[in-house]
């Protein structure tokens, strides 16, 4: 995905190309994220701000994390075609997040964070964390990021 593209035009340009291909999950998904952006973008609008590239990958994280729980959720309860629909959308909107960082780049991302902002304790944590969700929007979990931070502090 370039990032010179606005993120609206680049889902547009995709979900004509699955309509095209009568690709009904995938333009289902698609229709899902311009959905959620549109709103991002009536919020920040109103709000006087402009979305950017970082919230939009936030956005899609988010959409991708509640879709892992659903699906998980749907396997547990034997309601196979219901988490596999899940595990589609995650594909499709996976495509516009960059490549995660594997857990080693993580903790060197983590490593260098604490380093620069100067965290000495856990009431440094929230720094460390802010400083790589600025770094590195849509390209870690924060969540694990948030306890490899935590173990750095602590330890």
């Amino acid at each position: 995905m370039p990032d010179s593209a606005p993120l609206r035009d680049t889902v547009a340009t995709r979900m004509k190309e699955a309509m095209k291909g009568g690709e009904k999950t995938r333009v289902g998904a698609l229709r899902l994220i311009m959905a959620a952006l549109k709103e991002r973008e009536i919020e920040a609008r109103g709000a006087g701000k402009i979305v950017s590239r970082a919230d939009e990958l936030a956005l899609l994280t988010k959409m991708v994390k509640s879709r892992q729980e659903s699906a998980t959720i749907y396997a547990e309860a034997g309601r196979k075609e219901l988490a596999e629909q899940e595990n589609a959308e995650i594909a499709v909107i996976g495509e516009f997040l960059p490549k995660q960082m594997d857990e080693a780049a993580v903790i060197a991302a983590a490593k260098a964070a604490v380093a620069s902002t100067g965290a000495t304790s856990i009431k440094d944590m929230g720094k460390v964390v802010n400083a790589l969700k600025a770094a590195h929007a849509g390209e870690m979990d924060f969540a694990k990021a948030s306890a490899i931070v935590k173990g750095l502090l602590t330890g």
